[in-house]
């Protein structure tokens, strides 16, 4: 089994001097990256800017994004951007994709919403593009999204290949991940309605193992070389597990015993929650998980007592 690895995802700070102790506060608990969304929203960053500056104020801690909107960059600009972060912090950088979700932030900028169906084709051309860029190639590419001519990448990444994060609960962008990157990200949820609502028909136990199956179809032989990652969307350190679902309830769209079964949230005790993760890496391959910044402190022993396992 892989060994774990926690991420806290951080929006945002008020100062320089915020951001830089947040970053090494999450080094200092033992976090292994900090990664950061991509939102047009007020209270967040641009990811891309804030993550130098966060590895610039650690000294281990990895940067990613979870995850980029595909359709917000060009592929050879994200490509540049992310072969200089990786060169600027000394090789650790991972970059999360993925195909957006949220129209009203495209329609804030001007920018067309698509189909699912064609954001996903863009993403599958960027993937590819930026892949054959972050190795050294000259592409040459004449896709239906995107066009490129003789085009090489400067400066190079100093990793080889950069760690390449695909994320989502869909079949069309999981089976990408599958085929493409280097971590499966798993949410749980379909985002509906241009992303103005939630279907969380795979936040159990039974949709992961779906969404698992389908990730292991896609695959093939490149199966057990993936690294399988979780989101998870809240951490509640509690002695009775049940309240704590009944309370959550209220809030989420899924039943008291699909949170209890849910393998995107921790509730209980420090132990429960670290045999839960244990069991997750056991019965579902899961080894990296990724909290959010409000559930840095609850997760902190958690992190402690399973880092190296």
């Amino acid at each position: 089994m892989r060994p774990f690895r926690f991420a806290v995802s951080i929006w945002s700070a008020h100062s320089r001097a915020e951001w830089k102790a947040k970053a090494r506060k999450a080094e200092d608990l033992g976090f292994d990256v900090l990664t950061m969304p991509d939102h047009l929203i007020e209270g967040a960053f641009p990811p891309l800017v804030g993550l130098c500056t966060a590895a610039e104020a650690t000294s281990r801690l990895r940067v990613g994004t979870l995850v980029l909107n595909n359709d917000f960059r060009h592929p050879a600009l994200v490509a540049r951007d992310v072969a200089t972060i990786d060169l600027l912090t000394d090789g650790r950088c991972e970059l999360g994709l993925g195909a957006g979700h949220m129209e009203s932030e495209s329609a804030s900028i001007g920018l067309p919403f698509d189909a699912a169906a064609t954001r996903i084709a863009r993403l599958t051309e960027s993937v590819g593009i930026i892949q054959r860029l972050l190795a050294g190639e000259k592409v040459t590419f004449d896709g239906r999204h995107y066009q490129l001519r003789e085009h090489a990448l400067f400066p190079r990444p100093v990793q080889n290949p950069v760690p390449i994060l695909i994320g989502g609960n869909g079949r069309a962008v999981l089976e990408l991940a599958a085929r493409r990157a280097t971590i499966v990200g798993f949410t749980g949820f379909f985002p509906t309605d241009a992303g103005r609502k939630v279907n969380a028909s795979h936040f159990g136990a039974a949709g992961l193992q779906n969404r698992l199956a389908l990730v292991r179809a896609a695959a093939g032989d490149r199966f057990e070389s993936l690294e399988l990652n979780a989101l998870v969307q809240a951490v509640v350190s509690t002695e009775n597990r049940r309240t704590a679902a009944e309370e959550l309830a209220g809030k989420m769209p899924v039943s008291v015993d699909e949170i209890l079964d849910s393998p995107f949230l921790l509730l209980g005790t420090r132990q429960e929650m670290v045999e839960a993760l244990l069991q997750r890496r056991e019965r579902f391959g899961l080894s990296y998980f990724t909290v959010f910044e409000s559930a840095i402190d609850t997760f902190a022993p958690v992190v402690a007592e399973l880092k190296g396992h």
